[in-house]
């Protein structure tokens, strides 16, 4: 692949050779933007795997980096305002699955209460192809709208690993304290490495790569993480 004249001047500045201690790591992505808006960091993990397994879970990262999102909640009428205090942005049922089923999609996280599923799993191909099916493993089928929600709102994103075994997920922005992009690292790592599979031999995480949106990446070192 051809790059342009900036990556290949800010690529100078990595070692290839050489995986950087987390700190440096965030220091040195922040120098590797090319573009003009700002871009966001974005960590790549290969984890070990066997083909049958998968990774998924949610995590809370310290700092927060992007703007507030619209939720939905699937409720009954009784529990609407419930929600609604608790900062959704829409709540009910039918009247949503309906809207919904008509192809309207305008907002970024859906929640629903456990009796709600059997009426929500009917949009299944709608929400499922977009990521965005309520899962109880991702804490956003849940009798606790308020607790979730709250959560939600503090920046509770979800991660997975994809086909390859790799997990992608966005930790900051270049124009962050690289101090706030480590912390972020960090708390990400440290989640992924707790769910390491009882069966799983050698080491779980197998390499970690920062980049920023239009920039190279650099090499992670992970010796301490991976034996947690």
């Amino acid at each position: 692949m051809k790059h342009g004249k900036k990556y290949v001047e800010v690529a100078k500045k990595v070692d290839r050779s050489q995986a950087y201690e987390p700190a440096a790591a965030c220091a040195l992505v922040k120098e590797l933007k090319t573009a003009k808006f700002d871009e966001t960091v974005e960590v790549h993990i290969r984890l070990n795997l066997k083909k049958s397994q998968t990774v998924r879970d949610t995590v809370v990262l310290p700092h927060q980096f992007r703007g507030e999102k619209r939720i939905l909640v699937f409720c009954r009428p009784e529990r609407e305002k419930e929600a609604l205090d608790a900062g959704a942005a829409y709540a009910g049922s039918d009247e949503l699955i309906e809207k919904i089923k008509g192809g309207w999609l305008d907002f970024d996280i859906a929640v629903a209460t456990p009796d709600m599923m059997k009426e929500v799993g009917k949009l299944g191909m709608i929400l499922g192809r977009r990521g965005l099916m309520p899962n109880p493993k991702t804490g956003t089928v849940t009798n606790d709208l308020t607790g979730a929600l709250a959560e939600l709102r503090k920046g509770r994103t979800e991660y997975r690993s994809d086909k390859s075994g790799i997990i992608h997920l966005p930790v900051g922005k270049v124009s962050m304290d690289s101090e706030k992009i480590a912390e972020n690292l960090s708390t990400l790592l440290d989640e992924v490495a707790r769910k390491r599979p009882s069966d799983a031999k050698g080491d779980f995480i197998a390499s970690v790569y920062l980049t920023p949106t239009m920039g190279p990446s650099v090499k992670v070192a992970i010796g301490k993480t991976e034996k947690r």
